[in-house]
């Protein structure tokens, strides 16, 4: 018998799993991800998935965690650096066509989230928080009645800007943004 071979030392492999499970996600999406290609997108051992989550619903929930709280970070740092309400509808109207949903990949990965919560109440509390926090961003520009309106211009307009097939006319949604923050 030889000498136990030493552990190999790698304190970022469940943050890499993490990142791998949305990297797959975004390829397969939910219904096709599975410990083995995560593991194998992370490249680690597949016996690592169950040493770091629980089950594929952790894993799942922490991924969508990252996401979420990522794209609500842009988010919030996009309504803080409006200075004003011109400088607030702009930035809604970048949110929408380009800086928080910059890839087509977050805009599957949202969609891919979205349809878990629909199917998962569980998942709910996750897009709960991320529309609180969507709002909450808002509303350092807009009463809390005209936020849950643009936020929901927002997820519209992304669904949109995911589906279409058409090039997005950046006018036509600074004319919506406009319309909803400044009544006549």
């Amino acid at each position: 018998m030889g000498e136990p071979r030493p552990r190999r030392r790698d304190p970022d492999r469940r943050e890499r799993i993490i990142a791998a499970c949305l990297d797959v996600i975004a390829e397969a999406g939910v219904a096709g991800t599975s410990h083995r290609k995560v593991a194998a997108a992370a490249d680690v051992p597949l016996g690592s998935m169950t040493y770091h989550f629980s089950g594929m619903d952790e894993l799942l929930r922490e991924a969508f965690t990252r996401f979420a709280t990522g794209v609500s970070d842009g988010f919030e740092a996009a309504m803080a650096a409006a200075d004003g309400p011109e400088e607030a509808e702009a930035a809604v109207v970048a949110i929408i066509t380009d800086s928080v949903f910059g890839s087509q990949r977050d805009l599957v990965l949202t969609h891919e989230l979205y349809t878990l919560a629909a199917r998962e109440p569980a998942y709910r509390a996750l897009t709960n928080a991320w529309m609180a926090r969507s709002r909450a961003a808002l509303e350092r520009h807009f009463d809390p009645a005209t936020a849950r309106m643009v936020d929901a211009l927002i997820e519209g307009l992304t669904i949109h800007r995911a589906l279409d097939t058409e090039p997005r006319d950046p006018g036509i949604v600074a004319e919506a943004v406009r319309r909803i923050t400044r009544p006549r």
